[in-house]
């Protein structure tokens, strides 16, 4: 199946930036982006990896840290709609929502691959 189908972009447009549907994996080696991911129940997920331990929410700050750095916002930006105890969170990123979608568009592209084939 081409892959335009199956995956769609987990993020939402809004007047003030972006929203970003995360699943977050604590303790992962590294601070990184690993693509995206459709879950079991048809959403699509931006796969995110950091150091941190989920304790006390130093992988929440990881991960915000992360997402700012990458789309190159500010921190003040970036911040946790809901999720805060779940690997499965919802993020906004304050900005230009088209310059946001493309990064976006390009550090996923860099990181999915194609597991099927």
């Amino acid at each position: 199946m081409p892959k335009s189908l199956v995956t769609k972009e987990p993020w939402r447009y809004s007047a003030a930036g972006i929203s970003i549907a995360l699943r977050v994996t604590p303790r992962g080696g590294r601070d990184d982006i690993d693509g995206i991911e459709q879950l079991a129940d048809g959403r699509s997920v931006l796969k995110v990896r950091v150091r941190a331990i989920a304790d006390g929410g130093e992988a929440n700050k990881a991960v915000l840290v992360l997402l700012a750095k990458s789309l190159g916002v500010p921190k003040a930006s970036v911040k946790l709609l809901s999720g805060a105890t779940s690997r499965l969170k919802q993020i906004a990123v304050d900005g230009d929502p088209a310059r946001l979608g493309e990064a976006l568009r390009q550090l996923a592209s860099a990181k999915s691959t194609d597991r099927g084939n």
